[in-house]
């Protein structure tokens, strides 16, 4: 997978920079983004940032390459993931918590109307 996915020398480099670090960052953004009631537009623009951010890191801490497109989609890809999972994770809580005379929860991620 490396050369595919990641160009670390070890995939715990990968796994920590892209999914822990960007992802918790990525959550987070997801996160505002819901509580302050934005779009999904919103939320893809923040992450295509963050992407560029986190390929930043890699450059940095362990002489990736900054401007790879490869690299860059597969850094993005995951942010992308966690980020709209955290968005619509806090939307279902909003609506369930602000609304809850008409929805209930369906799932951690989506909600359904009360039945009469």
């Amino acid at each position: 997978m490396q050369g595919i996915l990641y160009e670390e020398a070890s995939f715990w480099q990968f796994v920590f920079i892209t999914v822990v670090l960007g992802g918790w960052a990525a959550w987070m953004t997801g996160k505002a983004c819901a509580e302050t009631w934005r779009t999904y537009l919103n939320l893809f623009v923040y992450i295509l940032l963050l992407g560029v951010g986190v390929r930043f890191i890699h450059h940095a801490l362990f002489d990736g390459t900054m401007f790879t497109a490869q690299y860059y989609v597969v850094d993005t890809v995951v942010l992308m993931v966690l980020g709209f999972v955290g968005f619509q994770y806090t939307r279902t809580n909003q609506m369930v918590s602000q609304y809850h005379w008409l929805y209930e929860r369906a799932s951690p991620l989506t909600w359904r109307s009360k039945a009469s």
